[in-house]
């Protein structure tokens, strides 16, 4: 019998292979995404992040004040006082999906560094982006309210608030505020500012907590809460998901993400998948300041 020759059949010296390209792009592209998550995390001081499935609906609940009993004298039955927690909000854990298809001309013409890896670049952004304006949707829809004539007064009101809702705790404000907003303090005080998942944020802002800079808060509207109010959840990438399509996950499993060469048509699909939720336990936590320059107050008051 002939033998076969099996090296006349092995893929050509400095053959781009699957091996090539998974697991080693996606174990870069999944850390990086995983660390700036974690460092949103810490800025908001949510300690945890929960792991659920796909789908749960994720409840946001106002605790009201029904009525305000009268005192009473010695002796005197005392009335109740009634609190009601009410549904405020839903958020659904949906799957949030995302794929990109590079072909071989394209890695041929840039090579496989820009043609792969840094347009994967910019799906990182998209699920930034993504988790981003999922939080600050559910912060908006927080029913506490202030005023100030300038951001100092404001956020200053915003501070009160927060200390009169959250009396009996120790908290940490947090507030989020346009640029445009505090472009004034910027370029007149020494403020130190870092960054964390695309935020721009500055801890001890005005001596009243940390300020995250952002232009998805509306120009003055700065929004304020606690940290102790934020929580976070998240779908993990693993199980039976991560192994029907053979995603590549840390041991979070905030993000998934896998690379294959399709042969069909010469080309290499990069898919990557996460559910990370940022959101207010209770929205009458969050307040909503508006800013009323004293000039503006003014001719309204004329």
């Amino acid at each position: 019998m002939n033998k076969i020759n099996l090296q006349k059949y092995a893929a050509e010296t400095n053959t781009t292979l699957t091996t090539d390209l998974e697991p080693a792009i996606s174990i870069d592209f999944t850390s990086r995404i995983v660390s700036n998550i974690k460092e949103l995390q810490e800025v908001l001081g949510v300690s945890e992040l929960v792991p659920m499935s796909a789908g749960t609906d994720i409840k946001i609940y106002k605790m009201t004040k029904t009525n305000t009993p009268s005192q009473v004298g010695e002796g005197e039955d005392i009335p109740l006082t009634k609190i009601e927690r009410k549904l405020a909000n839903t958020i659904s854990l949906t799957l949030n999906k995302y794929r990109k298809n590079t072909t071989a001309e394209a890695i041929q013409k840039v090579g496989r560094d820009m043609a792969i890896n840094k347009t994967d670049e910019k799906m990182i952004f998209e699920i930034q982006k993504d988790i981003k304006k999922s939080f600050y949707d559910t912060l908006k829809t927080g029913s506490g309210s202030a005023s100030g004539t300038n951001l100092q007064t404001a956020l200053a009101a915003l501070w009160a608030k927060l200390q009169e809702y959250y009396e009996d705790m120790d908290i940490d404000p947090i507030y989020f505020v346009n640029p445009t907003d505090v472009s004034d303090y910027l370029g007149t005080s020494q403020i130190t500012m870092q960054n964390a998942f695309g935020f721009t944020y500055i801890e001890n802002f005005l001596g009243l907590g940390t300020a995250m800079i952002t232009p998805k808060a509306e120009k003055l509207k700065p929004i304020a809460t606690a940290k102790q109010n934020l929580n976070g959840a998240y779908v993990p990438m693993s199980g039976d998901l991560g192994q029907t399509f053979n995603l590549t996950s840390d041991e979070t499993g905030l993000v998934g993400m896998t690379h294959q060469n399709v042969l069909k048509n010469a080309s290499v699909d990069t898919l990557l998948l996460s559910s990370v939720k940022f959101y207010p336990e209770f929205v009458d936590g969050v307040f909503k300041a508006t800013i009323t320059p004293v000039s503006e107050a003014s001719e309204a008051s004329e």
